[in-house]
């Protein structure tokens, strides 16, 4: 809760000082929100170590195209969710960030990287949602509790995000829509790992879902 609080702070900030006060009385909701997106780009690395989210927000594009983007990737997330009900999505910078732990249906067991038959169809799901926006690319993170080796964990959070992506590439999702698959190991864990529970939400894949180079290049020219 500190990191995000102290990054909406820090983004209020530069915000400000990009804008200044009197522009930012005079903007509406969507030149604002792209105009944060800009000005995030610059502190992504120190503020949010390489997550999803961060690099969601260091993609964003902003401006009038930002906001066209922003507007297509509200639909799409409002798709997932219904798609998929316990998983957690949030809209991060122009992008989407997918949260699959324990609640998702995309969940993997201790010391395991398969895929359960729930989390097969709740993927099926997601694929669907994939397929009918094509103008995106997609990120795969890969994370364990802390129990065990660092190293090991380390690999078995890469196969995890691997088993993900592959699943996805099996359903239609085009190889080259993938920017990066990876894992992270016991990194940036969403809760503490003391007790069975908080270490079964921390075995989790999460996915960014980010405008290529196609749609960027469209909200541009419709822009213009």
């Amino acid at each position: 809760m500190k990191k995000i609080i102290n990054y909406t702070l820090s983004l209020a900030v530069i915000f400000s000082l990009a804008t200044g006060c009197q522009a930012v009385q005079n903007s509406n909701k969507t030149q604002r929100g792209a105009a944060i997106g800009v000005a995030a780009g610059a502190l992504v690395g120190g503020l949010v170590g390489g997550n999803i989210g961060g690099a969601l927000i260091g993609a964003a594009v902003g401006g009038a195209a930002g906001g066209l983007i922003g507007n297509h990737m509200d639909k799409q997330a409002d798709k997932i969710e219904a798609a998929v009900p316990g998983a957690e999505v949030k809209r991060v910078g122009e992008g989407i960030q997918i949260i699959f732990d324990d609640k998702s249906g995309v969940n993997f067991d201790f010391d395991s990287a398969a895929l359960t038959a729930e989390a097969k169809k709740n993927l099926d799901a997601v694929a669907e949602v994939f397929l009918e926006f094509p103008d995106t690319d997609l990120m795969i993170q890969g994370y364990t509790d802390s129990v065990g080796n660092e190293d090991y964990n380390l690999k078995l959070s890469e196969r995890r995000a691997k088993s993900v992506a592959d699943y996805l590439k099996d359903k239609g999702v085009a190889s080259k829509r993938f920017s990066s698959i990876e894992g992270f190991g016991e990194a940036h864990p969403r809760f503490d790992n003391d007790t069975k529970e908080n270490q079964a939400k921390n075995r989790r894949v999460e996915i960014g879902v980010s405008a290529n180079e196609q749609m960027i290049e469209d909200a541009k020219a419709q822009t213009n």
